[in-house]
This record gives C-alpha cells, structure tokens and sequence, in this order.
C-alpha cells in the first residue's frame, strides 16, 4: 500500500473538515453522472442514499449562515464529519483498501475540523459570517467536486 493510492482519500477528509455533507453530496452527484468509485461501497447505489446526501449537502451549506449554526468542533458535528470522511475515504481508495482510505480521511478530517474552524473564525471578524461562509462553500465545494471528478472513472 503506497501513500498516493489514499491521496484522495486524505483530500476527501481535508474537505469533511470544513463541510461534513459535502464528501457525501459530490460522491451522489458523482453516482448520478454515472462514475464509479474505486472503491467498493453499495450505499452510493441506492436512490435514498444519493438524493439524501445531496439534500444534506445543500441543507448544510444554507445552514452554515445561521447565527444559530454550532461550531463544527461539536460532537454531532465532529462526529458528521466522521461518517462522511469515513465513507467517502473508504469510496476513493482504491479496491481493497477501503478500510485504510475510510481511516486516512477521518484521521485527516478531525483534526483540521479545528484549523479551519479557526480561519472561519478569522475570515468571520473581517468580512462577516455570510460573506466568509460563501468564500468557504465556493472552495470546499469546488475542492470537493474536483477530487472526485479526478478519482472517479465513467462506468
């Protein structure tokens, strides 16, 4: 097992770091344009779980602009992010090694959780909480959308 084989799933987790849905919403968008994964992983296959992941990711970025919107350090939101790096680590590593890549993201995603919920905090005293939202959608999700584009294959 060579480390560039898990790149993306390190990346993926780098992305769950900053917004939990949003590995799991390009990874349905991904399955709905019909690009397979290389890893094996089924739910990515059931209507449910594809339109659920993308309502979510879309829930989640309207959300994130709410003054109410908790830190994403929380437990729910540390442990969102958990699942979502997991599967989608465990989706871009290659073919059996789905366990490491699901382990690579999340051990990636939890601890920049707290980096970059301290640049948005940043970002937030400067511009404002909607306006540095936006710049972190705009980049999480273009982040998202390109690693899964260079990971996934046509089927």
């Amino acid at each position: 097992m060579k480390f560039p084989s898990l790149l993306p799933s390190a990346l993926i987790g780098a992305v769950a770091s900053a917004r939990s849905m949003t590995p799991m919403a390009t990874l349905a968008t991904a399955r709905l344009a019909n690009r397979d994964t290389p890893g094996n992983l089924v739910l990515l296959d059931r209507p449910v779980f594809k339109y659920g992941a993308l309502a979510m990711g879309a829930g989640e970025l309207f959300g994130d602009k709410m003054k109410s919107a908790p830190d994403r350090t929380v437990f729910l939101g540390l442990l969102a992010r958990v699942m979502s790096a997991g599967i989608a680590g465990a989706a871009l590593a290659p073919e059996g090694q789905e366990k490491a890549g699901a382990a690579v993201a999340v051990a990636t995603a939890v601890p920049l959780a707290y980096l970059t919920l301290a640049g948005r905090k940043k970002a937030m005293a400067s511009i404002g909480q909607t306006r540095s939202g936006l710049i972190e959608d705009a980049l999480v999700v273009a982040a998202g959308a390109a690693i899964v584009a260079l990971a996934t294959r046509p089927k």
